[in-house]
């Protein structure tokens, strides 16, 4: 508790001291930071484990802070400012043989009692023009941001911005290192790829360089976008993205459409060996008052599965946060339903329940690989009252394969976010 008075001390001091600055630049009305509190336990059990570890169960809870401060930009054609970040954890419960749920760090089989760290990124702006170098928090279509457990991952870097044309959004960067959801340190990126015989066989291969550049174009009154992206892993994978969104209105329904192409190969003096990996997918939507239905369908194409730098998810429309439904070969289907309470009432509540199965995936045994996720997940937030504004949330997960561990899952999160100015 005392590395954690000093840590948020040091950032609420950073964040005063930049506010000052602020408002003798005239800009202390850009300023803002909020503190974000999030209670997190994860239990995850296993059964017919396939491979070598041996653990039946997964089982932590803690409480993580997250301090956000951002500033304004100085006057003149040329603005500066500095966002200033703030992470730390304290374990609550977790036994030797329950741990790696992604919450905590493990030293010697044991969960850290605590963890944190701090970083800040400096950001100039000119006209619809952003460039920010520092500790760095990308949500792109090939590096996206995985905040699913207690703290988030986060990249150090350098990202631009530019929204000059109108509906045209530009993007490129480079992202030097990485620090993952349960670390205090920075380390290299590497890549991670899914293989059903060997899962991490090309995660010991790392690379001090994450390049991409992408463009999004939103017209039809931004009822349509199409984006293309071209992603860098250097010397171990090139990607390439394409992408297509619309919604149409009709009558009282809105229909959407998410449709997105992968095209992966190895890059540069490949060392991760030879890699090839085509991946399509297509979530259709229709809303209708408080409800909206899904269907999705994703194909693994190329001698390979999905591939993306580690630790980290990836925004085709069947990838769940269990099963990601993207080895080679696989074949998957999705049906989903959303539902906002508020329609009966109930503001606040909302549910999603979805179904996704998998076959064709070429294991590397001799058969077939078959795999099925349920998921239901459980959400409120108080709308009034001395509790307003805390959230909760219940996520409850069936997952079964015949060729890797099948899994019964639940996790329950509580958060709260305080703005302090």
């Amino acid at each position: 508790m005392i590395y954690l008075r000093r840590m948020f001390g040091s950032c609420l001091a950073a964040g005063l001291s930049f506010s000052a600055q602020a408002e003798e630049g005239g800009f202390i009305e850009g300023s803002h930071a909020d503190l974000q509190l999030r209670n997190y336990f994860f239990s995850r059990d296993y059964s017919g484990i396939v491979g070598s570890n041996p653990q039946s169960r997964t089982q932590e809870w803690a409480q993580g802070f997250i301090f956000d401060f951002r500033s304004g930009y100085t006057q003149g054609p040329l603005g500066f400012g500095v966002d200033v970040l703030g992470l730390y954890g304290i374990k609550l419960d977790s036994g030797r043989g329950h741990t790696s749920s992604g919450l905590l760090p493990v030293h010697d089989g044991r969960a850290a009692d605590e963890y944190g760290r701090m970083g800040a990124a400096f950001k100039v702006k000119l006209s619809n023009t952003e460039l920010k170098v520092g500790e760095l928090r990308p949500n792109l279509p090939v590096l996206v941001h995985s905040d699913l457990r207690l703290l988030p991952p986060t990249y150090q870097g350098a990202a631009l911005v530019s929204n000059e044309i109108p509906g045209l959004t530009l993007q490129a960067g480079q992202m030097r290192s990485t620090s993952l959801r349960d670390s205090t340190d920075r380390q290299d990126l590497y890549g991670l790829i899914n293989d059903p015989i060997n899962p991490a066989r090309i995660a010991r291969f790392t690379s001090d360089r994450f390049n991409y550049l992408g463009a999004d174009y939103a017209f039809n009154d931004k009822r349509t976008s199409v984006g293309i992206w071209q992603a860098q892993l250097e010397d171990v994978y090139a990607q390439r993205f394409y992408s297509l969104k619309h919604a149409e209105p009709l009558g009282d329904w809105t229909l959407g459409a998410n449709v997105g192409y992968f095209d992966t190969r190895d890059e540069g003096r490949s060392i991760a060996g030879k890699l090839d990996n085509q991946s399509t997918y297509a979530l259709l939507s229709a809303k209708h008052g408080g409800h909206t239905f899904y269907i999705g369908h994703q194909r693994i194409d190329g001698d390979d599965g999905f591939i993306q730098v580690g630790a980290n998810t990836n925004p085709m429309g069947n990838t769940l946060p269990t099963y990601e439904f993207s080895a080679p070969g696989e074949r998957s289907w999705q049906v989903r339903h959303d539902y906002d309470f508020a329609a009966l009432g109930i503001p606040g509540l909302t549910s999603t329940l979805r179904y996704v199965t998998g076959d064709s995936v070429d294991t590397g045994r001799g058969f077939e690989g078959k795999d099925w996720e349920r998921d239901l997940d459980l959400a409120y937030v108080v709308q009034s009252g001395m509790l307003k504004g805390v959230g909760l949330r219940w996520r409850n997960v069936t997952a079964r394969s015949n060729y890797r561990t099948d899994i019964d899952e639940n996790r329950l999160i509580v958060s709260y976010t305080l703005s302090l100015f």
